[in-house]
């Protein structure tokens, strides 16, 4: 699993034209899934997620969760985290999750999310999206559950 976390000041979704979501501050997260992922990696992918410490303290130090802050968060699937551009000129994505397995994987990761009592907004599975968000910091990282849980 793979997570694009972006620390925003705002967040939206718009399909063939009309606004799907958005979130104020918080967090706008691009999702992908590979084909060794399960329930029990989402799970840690979760916690790792809601527990990390990049939102800003008083002081203006990154010591604060998107718990702590009581953020919102915006998740939309995203499988071309899992493009291998190694060979060739066109991406392949081979390691990306079937569609049929990753939108379960997706559900059940926003399911997740919401049990943390964050505010919640999603993309639309498989659609064709326009994604806007004000980056804030900026601040960008990315959770790769092969690092992260070493498997």
């Amino acid at each position: 699993m793979r997570m694009l976390v972006q620390r925003v000041k705002n967040a939206s979704v718009t399909i063939d034209g009309q606004l799907f979501s958005q979130i104020k501050q918080g967090y706008l997260l691009l999702v992908g899934f590979s084909n060794n992922d399960d329930e029990n990696i989402v799970e840690l992918m979760t916690q790792k997620l809601l527990n990390l410490r990049i939102c800003d303290d008083s002081d203006g130090k990154m010591n604060l969760s998107i718990i702590d802050t009581k953020g919102e968060l915006l998740s939309v699937s995203q499988f071309t985290l899992y493009a291998d551009s190694s060979k060739g000129r066109r991406p392949s994505f081979i390691d990306a999750c079937n569609p049929e397995r990753a939108v379960q994987l997706y559900d059940y990761f926003n399911d997740k999310l919401r049990k943390s009592g964050l505010k919640v907004e999603t993309g639309k599975f498989r659609a064709e999206m326009d994604v806007q968000l004000v980056n804030s910091g900026p601040i960008t990282i990315m959770l790769d559950s092969d690092i992260i849980i070493k498997r």
